[in-house]
């Protein structure tokens, strides 16, 4: 048997491919959108993709399974209860496939979506113990897949809630203990909310370690289970149901296109939004007004898409040479709309200096004096609420990064605003989109919380 697991960091997102080496036929679960790696590994190993699996409807990621199948013919899998545009194999519970030796069986594991399903691994098809399940999104590392997100699709949290506890207790528990576990997403991702940085475990510790695993009644796990979780990013529900359509394949050759100073001063005056990826430090030093700042280095993607809107066209300020990379990691939460990007930006924005402004930011120091002045600032937190019950600055509005944009009618404008969250990267998301959206003072904290509570709390000697 071959088994590779492809782990994402920004998205959290793990994805498979399992061949028998003898036959040379493999199957890949859970793909991302930019399919050219699982597609070298299975040439360079003489392998054949013969199917793609999805455990179910993704809502954090585009999924690549029609770019998978147009450039192989694989077939495309399901759970029984997947209805989709596209042609799709439905994948009954306990059916196997047979890749050689090699046997992958389907389990039916809803609960975080009702089509959900787990792919059990045996190296041998008359092997007691398996290799391992890919659980999807119904068994984490630490935790089980969130029953809440389908609400607005008029399925509740608590018959979700009810699947999911079957699926688990009844089902992935009954499986031996040396079963290793591999789930379709780790420490960062909505999907969950104690989620583990491991990459594997095993049946057998996810009984002793998982908070929801542990004996319990069906009520008790729902209810434990849908407490505390973090609001999801906006763009969910749009890349779920996207994953059911027929939608345009990624064309990585005509993905954008370079914008010099002039283009992209067009592309505005059109109606694109200014995505600027560079460092909050960058962005601050000078940025084109009303241009959003998505950080590159951190969870990109998700963060875009929690504050950005689908149908947006975008005009893309990236880090010198790394522009490439920016579409990319937009294409893989199928935000494909992109005017252009702007080359060498730090030898094109001289060119629009008419059009540049600074990022106003401030200290925690100088954040206490304006707190105790005559006309304090209004503070606004978008940390999660796990973080902010750890402290949180008093008298501050909570409004967490991922429900910022449906919330933005209660930031007052008529006193400053100075936003923080944790270190300083959501903030200056934060406080550019609330620039963007047209609030006329906006800071944000240099340091986050960590640096108020370090100004507020010193060390003893």
């Amino acid at each position: 048997m071959y088994f590779a697991q492809y782990y994402l960091d920004c998205l959290s997102q793990a994805s498979y491919l399992i061949a028998d080496e003898t036959s040379g036929q493999a199957v890949i679960v859970d793909p991302r959108r930019d399919v050219d790696e699982y597609l070298a590994d299975a040439a360079a190993r003489g392998l054949t993709v013969i199917g793609v699996i999805n455990t179910h409807f993704h809502a954090d990621f585009l999924a690549g399974h029609l770019e998978l199948a147009d450039r192989t013919g694989a077939w495309i899998g399901y759970g029984h209860r997947a209805e989709t545009e596209y042609p799709i194999r439905k994948l009954a519970d306990g059916e196997r496939i047979e890749l050689g030796d090699v046997t992958l069986q389907i389990m039916e594991t809803p609960g975080h979506t009702p089509e959900s399903i787990s792919v059990v691994v045996y190296e041998q098809p008359d092997d007691a113990v398996p290799y391992g399940v890919l659980t999807g999104d119904a068994l984490f590392i630490g935790d089980v897949g969130r029953p809440d997100l389908l609400a607005s699709a008029g399925v509740t949290a608590a018959e979700l809630g009810a699947m999911l506890y079957d699926s688990v207790h009844r089902k992935l528990l009954a499986l031996p203990d040396e079963t290793l576990v591999f789930p379709a997403h780790g420490a960062g991702s909505a999907c969950g909310k104690n989620l583990s940085t491991e990459k594997r475990s095993t049946i057998g510790t996810q009984r002793r370690t998982n908070y929801a695993c542990r004996p319990m009644d069906q009520d008790t796990f729902v209810r434990i289970v849908t407490a505390g979780q973090a609001a999801a990013p906006a763009y969910f529900g749009h890349d779920a149901a996207l994953n059911r359509q027929d939608h345009p394949l990624l064309d990585r050759a005509n993905a954008a296109r370079p914008l010099c100073p002039e283009g992209l001063r067009e592309a505005r005056a059109a109606g694109a939004v200014v995505l600027d990826a560079r460092s909050p430090q960058d962005f601050g030093a000078g940025h084109l007004r009303g241009a959003v700042n998505v950080p590159l280095d951190g969870r990109f993607a998700e963060q875009a898409g929690t504050v950005l809107t689908p149908d947006s066209i975008l005009a893309i300020i990236a880090p010198q040479d790394r522009e490439d990379e920016v579409v990319t990691r937009l294409a893989r939460i199928g935000f494909d709309r992109i005017a252009g990007y702007l080359r060498n930006p730090d030898n094109a924005l001289p060119a629009l200096a008419d059009e540049l402004a600074p990022a106003s930011r401030v200290t925690a120091d100088q954040l206490r004096t304006a707190l105790a002045g005559d006309q304090p600032p209004a503070v606004l937190d978008v940390r999660t609420c796990g973080e902010r019950e750890a402290g949180s600055i008093e008298g501050s509005l909570h409004i967490a990064l991922a429900e910022l944009p449906a919330r933005l009618d209660e930031i007052p404008v008529d006193r400053p605003v100075v936003v923080h969250c944790a270190g300083g990267h959501r903030s200056s998301i934060a406080a550019s989109l609330l620039r963007h959206h047209g609030h006329p003072d906006v800071s944000d904290l240099l340091g986050g919380y960590a640096a108020w509570h370090t100004l507020t709390h010193p060390a003893r000697p």
